[in-house]
């Protein structure tokens, strides 16, 4: 398994703890429910290591154990470990009404996203009036950077050192996935100084178009990106770029003179 910084010549790196966090990474909307066999296969730790660290997990509440199946899912500890980070984060609060505006306005969804790894996880977000599934838009959710609007306006904000750096990163650990978004990114790049936003055309799927715009005060600031997601049928021809674009530039503009 490999873990994210960590190195044999780092004797700071807890190796144990962060393979147990890796564990607790494994499951998602699509791998809810994950036995020690799966969760081997996943990791590439052995099976007796697994073990311990899913009853360990289990007894501090990070996991639960199905009674039919004997399989793992995440526990309530989890929630609760992520909390402090959302009532934390000024940039939610002060965002939320303006978010809930403009999604009811344009009958889609708005979100708040930040960084994780290779991907941009959701931290905030709000529906309008839309069919759209809470499988597209929802807190926690997360994805991928290279795929969506909204991991390319993250890449957009970088300073060109940290975008060569993370690119380079993509390019190493997925290297498909990089290889069919790469005109999109470079064309997000390329664009990206004269609208301040960027747009997928049904990337992550094809009846979902998004738009998204970064959110950086200073060069050192962390990067926040606001994306909007509607459904296909409801935009008429430029629509996403000559009027969603624009209206979320002016919401993100006005948070930054907010926070």
């Amino acid at each position: 398994m490999t873990t994210p910084q960590s190195s044999e010549f780092d004797k700071q790196f807890a190796t144990t703890l962060a393979r147990g966090l890796e564990l607790l990474r494994c499951f998602s909307p699509q791998r809810p429910t994950l036995s020690n066999g799966e969760l081997s296969a996943l990791t590439g730790l052995s099976r007796p290591t697994v073990s311990r660290f899913t009853y360990t997990l289990m007894k501090l509440g990070y996991l639960t154990q199905e009674r039919r199946s004997g399989n793992y899912e995440l526990g309530t500890a989890v929630v609760a470990l992520g909390y402090p980070l959302l009532a934390n984060l000024a940039l939610r609060q002060a965002a939320r009404p303006a978010m809930t505006k403009l999604a009811e306005q344009l009958e889609g969804s708005v979100s708040l996203g930040l960084r994780d790894r290779l991907n941009i996880v959701y931290l905030e977000t709000s529906r309008g009036r839309s069919t759209l599934s809470n499988r597209v838009s929802d807190i926690g959710m997360s994805h991928p950077i290279v795929a969506t609007a909204i991991g390319r306006a993250y890449l957009c904000a970088c300073t060109p050192e940290e975008r060569s750096a993370l690119i380079n990163e993509c390019k190493v650990k997925t290297p498909e996935l990089w290889k069919c978004h790469e005109a999109a990114v470079n064309e997000s790049i390329a664009g990206f100084g004269t609208r301040r936003f960027c747009v997928s055309l049904g990337d992550l799927r094809p009846d979902i178009h998004a738009v998204a715009v970064p959110l950086r005060r200073t060069p050192n600031a962390e990067i926040a990106v606001f994306n909007c997601v509607v459904q296909a049928f409801q935009l008429r021809a430029g629509e996403l770029e000559n009027d969603l674009g624009p209206r979320l530039l002016a919401m993100v503009q006005s948070l930054e003179l907010m926070v």
